[in-house]
């Protein structure tokens, strides 16, 4: 990796941790002002199912639609991290097949020279012990 891919990365970790930060504020906002009276015992309250208010209905409709909006950019993450990983496996995949035929090749190509050497250095031997015998004669 080089260090401008790390800085890029480094930026983009900074900025989704600068916006979780965020949404964790704003849900500490919105849980210590707007939900903190749920947790209070209405007075004069009577026993019973209970009934939505409408601002209550409306504070969990923001709620829900806090969570929503939280999930649904996580899950656009997730979803970005699994396209990047499946098409670096498939790459990855490709490469090594491709790395696997270069060894094939190489492999080939040593063999060829190792019989050539051989070839080689036989016929240099003939040749040797033919002129040793010329010289002997």
């Amino acid at each position: 990796m080089n260090v401008r891919s790390e800085k890029v990365e480094s930026t983009e970790v900074d900025s989704n941790l600068d916006a979780v930060t965020e949404v964790e504020a704003g849900i500490r906002d919105f849980v210590r002002n707007d939900i903190a009276y749920l947790r209070r015992p209405a007075p004069n309250a009577a026993p019973g199912p209970e009934v939505l208010e409408p601002t209550h209905e409306a504070t969990v409709n923001n709620v829900n639609s806090l969570i929503q909006r939280v999930a649904g950019t996580s899950l656009s993450e997730i979803e970005n991290l699994i396209g990047e990983l499946e098409s670096l496996r498939e790459l990855l995949h490709a490469e090594g097949q491709r790395v696997q035929r270069e060894i094939s090749g190489y492999a080939q190509l040593s063999q060829a020279a190792m019989k050539s050497t051989r070839m080689i250095a036989d016929n240099v031997t003939q040749w040797k012990r033919a002129a040793e015998g010329l010289r002997n004669s």
